[in-house]
């Protein structure tokens, strides 16, 4: 599913998809812009949650952390995916005093020119 979401997106090099070490008790999963590290089984939101912080993140680890960005991309990949409507989630989002950058875009790829 990460590859296919990846190049969905009109990505190239995906992060690599490694299992979460058995020891890891205190996370569903974990990722950056070059790994991520999951269960055999994982829900689908965790997955685009991750996915998300693949895509807020560079490959020498500046990363937007859970900010702005990150849930901007995480919206977008929401929408998309599981088709959870667009107002309703920014409504949420809003109510819960979250910023929420909603033209946000993978923090490796270069910024748009005006």
């Amino acid at each position: 599913m990460v590859e296919a979401i990846w190049a969905d997106l009109g990505l190239r090099y995906p992060p690599r998809v490694e299992p979460l070490p058995a020891q890891a008790r205190r996370r569903l999963a974990d990722a950056d812009r070059m790994r991520m590290r999951l269960p055999e089984s994982v829900p689908d939101w965790v997955l685009l949650h991750e996915l998300a912080h693949a895509l807020s993140a560079t490959h020498d680890g500046q990363s937007d952390g859970h900010g702005a960005r990150f849930l901007g991309l995480y919206a977008q990949l929401l929408i998309r995916y599981l088709r959870i409507p667009e107002e309703a989630l920014f409504s949420s989002m809003a109510e819960a005093g979250l910023r929420v950058d909603r033209a946000a875009r993978p923090l490796f790829l270069d910024p748009v020119r005006a």
